[in-house]
């Protein structure tokens, strides 16, 4: 059964789309069969792989609000073993519909709709992705509900970590009410700029406050990282040689390993129960 992870931060600007992009084309590129769903309104890493909105006929949007088979959203991208499901604009009133179709339903359960819908489909892919909005809304919720574990960006600035307290606060609510599998998959520096103290001085502060959790890859801040969805393409396409593309590749190496290491744990805990 594929792995489903979602990037979580309900600070803007901190690298979450950018992530949900490169990590999942760097998955694809190591051989691993991803899909990439984009549950952000803002429809951001639609744009990024280079998906004509216009050409979109259903999305994520279908399948939380309209029951819509998630199979049929399914879109193919033009790389290596990548595909998505878009978002679309109407994604932006969908919490309100939400509670709507809530308070009509006796039996309707806020957080099973995605959850159901991508169950159906975990055993097609190695890794599922969830480009969460900048928000610990509705939506967010049905990620977390749905997920295996979250992927947390934070960015190497001041004030990074404020609102990190909140998030974490709503990951063991969701552990604690709706998915008790949910872990965190590990806390991502992003748009490290080598030259400020102030940026050395987050990364030393969130790995003091989240140890082992952090991943050792970096991302760095760069240019090309910002130019690459303007042109619909992932940096591993946009410009391959760059530190940001050797960057994605090694944040893709540790969630592979970290991956194995899990499973490995999973058999041994197995195996001295029998």
């Amino acid at each position: 059964m594929g792995k489903v992870i979602s990037l979580v931060n309900q600070k803007g600007g901190v690298g979450k789309t950018t992530t949900s992009i490169n990590l999942s084309s760097a998955l694809g590129h190591l051989g691993k069969k991803v899909l990439l769903i984009d549950l952000d309104p803002q429809s951001n890493s639609t744009t990024g792989l280079g998906i004509n909105k216009a050409e979109i006929s259903k999305s994520i949007y279908d399948v939380i609000i309209h029951s819509c088979d998630i199979k049929d959203t399914i879109v193919k991208t033009k790389f290596k073993n990548l595909s998505v499901i878009p978002s679309m604009i109407y994604l932006s009133g969908a919490e309100l519909e939400i509670i709507q179709i809530a308070s009509q339903e006796k039996d309707y359960v806020i957080g099973d709709q995605l959850k159901l819908q991508i169950d159906t489909i975990k055993d097609r892919y190695d890794y599922i992705l969830i480009d969460c909005p900048p928000s610990l809304g509705i939506l967010t919720t049905n990620a977390l509900a749905a997920s295996d574990s979250v992927l947390i960006p934070v960015q190497c600035e001041y004030y990074s970590l404020e609102g990190v307290t909140q998030l974490l606060d709503t990951i063991i609510r969701t552990q604690r009410n709706i998915n008790p599998r949910l872990d965190i998959e590990g806390v991502l520096l992003t748009m490290l700029d080598g030259r400020t103290l102030v940026g050395l001085e987050v990364v030393e502060d969130v790995r003091k406050f989240f140890k082992e959790k952090v991943f050792n890859t970096i991302i760095p801040r760069l240019v090309r990282l910002v130019e690459a969805p303007s042109h619909g393409k992932p940096i591993l396409e946009y410009d391959p040689k760059c530190r940001g593309a050797l960057a994605y590749i090694n944040l893709a190496k540790e969630v592979i390993e970290r991956d194995g290491n899990e499973k490995e744990s999973f058999r041994e805990r197995t195996r001295a129960t029998i």
